[in-house]
């Protein structure tokens, strides 16, 4: 088959594969832009110097978001970022070496622990209404084959006791339980449901992330029946890291 000839010996193939070309640079340089709009510019983890930027062609410019349900705006790349101070040391003078915690890791977010800054409002349905609120706010109950974790206690990694469910706290849009109200005495705290096996018939919950009586010092929403972004950011950093920051036998290799 011949070839189309578009201007003396250049024809439709050869423009046809320049622009293939052109097109798979420019993707290249766009997915680079693209994926460098978080966690730039870089530090050098040794001398903590703030890496260069690289230029137009490999940093993008600030995306703006517009929220739903009348939330406004937001543009991440122009929001300010207060500098870290971990609550750690290195274990040895090395670039790459683990951070051995100084305080509780627990509440200064080290490791399994960490967590992001995420917005300070409560994630929204489709409606527009709170997504994760206790049971008593939503249209959802507890089927009655099921067992109703309200009631039992809920003990923690050591087998003591750290309190009774005194509420549920559910998803409107996916219909499932997302957290379980703890009352420790002091306060009452939000338990991720992933992090809870139901024991019915001993009347107990088993909650092994954490020891009984570091439940107490879980963060918590701040306004009652509201649950944030940022709050549930806390709440999953805080018990997911009591898998290995509980007791120091976590913390020790296996072998």
């Amino acid at each position: 088959m011949n070839d189309i000839q578009l201007a003396g010996t250049f024809g439709l193939t050869e423009l046809i594969f320049i622009l293939f070309i052109g097109f798979f640079i420019a993707l290249v340089f766009y997915l680079q832009r693209e994926g460098r709009r978080e966690g730039f510019p870089m530090e050098n983890e040794a001398t903590g110097r703030v890496d260069s930027q690289g230029g137009p062609l490999l940093i993008a410019s600030p995306k703006t978001f517009h929220l739903p349900h009348g939330q406004g705006t937001a543009t991440p790349e122009n929001e300010a970022r207060q500098p870290v101070d971990v609550a750690g040391k290195r274990t040895f003078r090395s670039m790459g070496a683990p951070y051995y915690p100084t305080g509780n890791p627990l509440e200064d977010g080290l490791g399994p622990a960490a967590f992001a800054e995420r917005s300070r409002t409560p994630d929204l349905t489709f409606d527009g209404k709170p997504r994760i609120v206790p049971i008593g706010d939503s249209h959802m109950h507890v089927v009655e084959k099921d067992p109703d974790p309200r009631g039992l206690m809920a003990i923690g990694a050591d087998g003591k006791e750290a309190g009774p469910i005194t509420d549920i706290w559910v998803d409107q849009a996916e219909h499932v339980i997302r957290y379980l109200e703890v009352d420790t005495g002091a306060k009452k705290v939000l338990v991720p449901m992933p992090m809870c096996v139901v024991r019915a018939k001993k009347g107990t919950i088993i909650i092994d992330a954490l020891n009984a009586d570091e439940f107490a010092n879980a963060p918590v929403p701040e306004k009652a029946g509201i649950i944030t972004r940022y709050e549930e950011e806390r709440a999953m950093a805080y018990f997911g890291g009591g898998y290995l920051y509980a007791n120091r036998a976590r913390q020790e290799p296996f072998l």
